[in-house]
């Protein structure tokens, strides 16, 4: 009978232990927010719940759906798809429409004064323009939405990656977006609309998804079907794809950029959706185009277009060619990799300047818009005149915004090639490098210089309080690099200056961003020319291999500096020698399935987590188990309404009747229900939640012996925020490790 007692005592002492034990893990407080460079601005940062949630409540409101709901669903999935498209492709076009007329307004008044000789008025004219409309989008940006700051490839791919910032796709920021594009690449900064088109497609998609803007009062009810962020994501995935085929007239190499440079997860639904969205955009341009052919849209379509088709229909190359291309690809890839080098190290400059102030970031974009355009006035003096070559096909020398021939400050019968790259938009520099049969326009002597300039313009001019891409004016300077290749060559090769340019922007891009297939297919769709396949390919391969081997791709690189946390495709190899249970630590915060009030908000209060392990235990189950996972969003929702039970007991009224599933539908990005905003008496803080119909009962769960490395690989393949750790063992006292997922982060309590 002693023994029995003492026994007795010690297992009382253990549940007393246990249970002082579980106290103090509930009263311990464990934040997990970060906070990331989004924009302009440092922001917090939270994941994205892509996993579908099964729990009895949404089985019971999916069973109670009939088929025209599933019907509307589907249709509703293509019939957006039609909207981002059309909007994307209507945006693009506005785009070059707005550019190439507040450009070409500058262009035409400045060469005016040049034809006067009124050299000093000119630059001030010039200098000004470009001034004023720089500071209009860095004031713009700054003080309304610095999240449109920057192309916006990086927030695009880390959303899809699974990270959620405030701002980054609303209203404000679509707007300011589209109109600072506008005014940054008409004030002839360095920059490009190619990336700032991908993220305001992406924009458009989620404004979209989300059923409109409920701020500014610009919403529709028939919308509000995608109510997750998985439906969502699909989206955002079109909308990017939608901006790169807008910004290049290249549906396919849109669908091919999405899946290759910002998409995390893909399938095949996914794919025919995306490549109808792209397919919608090249029509929409194709009818805009159109209707500017006839002359109604001032003056967009007299020069640089959307399309590059100006490479000659005949492209012959031979064997004795190819020691050309491979050394053009191999040098691409250096000067690619030291790009992204010499950029990392500005924009880690330009981080220091910003974080001082706003006004440290508009006089930082007020430096370089001044330095740019004293280089682009001044460094055309250089240059020396030459005379017009004969039987042209067009004006030499060319009086006002485009062509090969700008006149600048030679006499009649004259023009300045280093001022026709100079004194152009980056579209029709772009055309002329690409233009078949001008071998003999450029001197070898302006080649260089614009090529050096353009390179390092390209590096300082990206990273200000704008919204700017880094796709073009890549473009630009690898053109160039081409061109300089293929003046070198000489004799030596058989190849047209222009293909050497076009082969040339093929190698920076793959040596900068290592895209190879996108990048071939655009580059051809812009050229409008097939003939181009093999070449582009081998120059791609090539530059991507030797740039790999020295860092990695530009757009990594800043998701990096911004402190995006962002999920990689691979395990690095220590990965491979840890288990998950290596990683854990704590402290854990459990729920039981009948939980109190006060309980609940103590947690939610102390903690940042955003899933809590659900246990249930006697009288619910015969020994503790495991019952699931709960969200906090969820578990906000349920405090809010407030069907409380006054006793711990399970809970008898119908959760569908009492709830509906638009009450735990999913706020647009960047927005999130605070605990803090829910009032509660002492009364319901005593009184307790039934969270059993509202638990996701089958969440992803794997033993502590798993290899980190694995457990990597299944938070990106199946686009986890959570993932449950039960030990080996069969006590369940030990149980339950939660791996919460902020990308590169294990963030884990036990």
């Amino acid at each position: 009978m002693a023994t029995t007692a003492v026994v007795a005592e010690e297992e009382e002492e253990t549940l007393l232990d246990e249970q002082h034990r579980i106290n103090l893990l509930r009263s311990a407080s464990n934040m997990t927010s970060q906070v990331a460079i989004v924009g302009a601005d440092v922001c917090p940062i939270e994941s994205l719940d892509y996993e579908l949630i099964e729990n009895e409540f949404f089985k019971q409101d999916w069973r109670s759906r009939g088929c025209a709901y599933i019907f509307r669903y589907v249709a509703l999935k293509w019939s957006l798809c039609f909207l981002i498209g059309a909007l994307a492709g209507g945006v693009g076009f506005f785009n070059n429409l707005a550019v190439e007329n507040i450009a070409g307004v500058k262009f035409v008044v400045t060469s005016n004064m040049m034809l006067s000789r009124k050299y000093g008025w000119a630059f001030a004219v010039f200098a000004a323009s470009n001034f004023v409309l720089t500071m209009f989008a860095s004031v713009i940006t700054a003080y309304m939405a610095p999240a449109a700051a920057g192309s916006g490839i990086p927030e695009v791919k880390a959303y899809l990656n699974g990270v959620d910032a405030p701002g980054i796709f609303s209203l404000r920021t679509l707007v300011v977006k589209v109109v600072g594009c506008i005014a940054a690449v008409s004030s002839s900064l360095h920059v490009g609309k190619a990336g700032p088109m991908v993220h305001t497609g992406a924009c458009i998609a989620s404004i979209l998804g989300q059923g409109g803007s409920r701020k500014y009062h610009l919403t529709c009810k028939w919308l509000r079907y995608f109510k997750n962020d998985r439906d969502r994501r699909d989206l955002v995935t079109c909308g990017a794809g939608a901006g790169v085929a807008a910004a290049f007239r290249a549906p396919v190499g849109g669908v091919l950029f999405a899946l290759e440079s910002v998409s995390s997860w893909w399938r095949s639904a996914l794919l025919w959706r995306a490549f109808f969205t792209t397919a919608v955009v090249a029509v929409v341009l194709r009818a805009l185009i159109d209707v500017c052919k006839s002359g109604k849209c001032g003056l967009f379509g007299k020069g640089g277009l959307i399309m590059f088709d100006v490479t000659s229909d005949t492209v012959a190359y031979h064997l004795v060619d190819l020691p050309p291309v491979i050394l053009l690809g191999i040098i691409g890839g250096i000067l690619g990799s030291f790009y992204n080098f010499l950029l990392d190290k500005v924009l880690r400059i330009y981080n220091l300047i910003n974080e001082k102030g706003t006004g440290y970031k508009l006089l930082l974009a007020a430096t370089i818009s001044i330095f740019t355009s004293c280089c682009l006035f001044g460094l055309p003096w250089l240059a020396s005149c030459r005379p017009c070559p004969a039987n042209l096909s067009e004006d030499c020398p060319s009086i006002g915004r485009s062509g090969n021939f700008k006149k600048f400050q030679c006499p009649p019968s004259q023009y300045n090639d280093l001022a026709s790259l100079f004194f152009n938009t980056n579209d029709d520099t772009i055309r002329n490098l690409y233009s078949a049969g001008t071998d003999a326009v450029f001197q070898k002597s302006s080649i260089l210089l614009f090529f050096v300039t353009s390179y390092f313009l390209g590096i300082v001019s990206y990273g200000l309080v704008a919204p700017s891409g880094l796709f073009v004016p890549v473009i630009l300077t690898g053109a160039t690099y081409g061109r300089l290749v293929g003046i070198l060559m000489g004799k030596h090769s058989t190849l047209d200056h222009g293909l050497f340019a076009v082969l040339g922007s093929a190698s920076l891009l793959g040596g900068s961003m290592r895209m190879t297939v996108s990048v071939c297919v655009i580059l051809l769709e812009l050229t409008n020319n097939l003939l181009l396949l093999p070449l582009v390919m081998l120059v791609l391969l090539i530059s991507k291999t030797v740039a790999d081997t020295f860092n990695a791709n530009i757009y990594d690189l800043i998701v990096k500096l911004k402190g995006l946390p962002y999920l990689e495709a691979h395990a690095e190899p220590y990965m491979r020698q840890l288990t998950i249970s290596d990683v854990v630590t704590g402290p854990l915060q459990i729920f039981h399935g009948v939980e109190k009030v006060g309980n609940i908000v103590h947690v939610l209060k102390t903690t940042g987590h955003h899933g809590f392990p659900v246990i249930d235990e006697p009288p619910f189950s015969h020994s503790p188990v495991l019952f699931g996972l709960i969200l906090r969003a969820h578990l906000l929702v349920l405090l809010k309404k407030k069907e409380f039970l006054h006793t711990c007991a399970l809970s008898s009224f119908d959760a569908s009747k009492q709830f509906s599933a638009d009450d735990f539908a999913k706020r647009g990005s960047g927005k999130h229900d605070s605990i803090d905003d829910i009032e509660l008496t002492v009364e319901e803080m005593e009184m307790y939640i039934d969270l059993h119909p509202f638990t996701n009962a089958s969440p992803y769960t794997v033993v502590e012996t798993m290899s980190l490395a694995k457990a990597l690989i299944l938070f990106r393949e199946v686009g986890l925020r959570h993932l449950l750790v039960v030990p080996k063992s069969s006590s369940v006292s030990d149980l339950v490790s939660i791996v919460n997922y902020i990308h590169t982060t294990f963030i884990v309590y036990i």
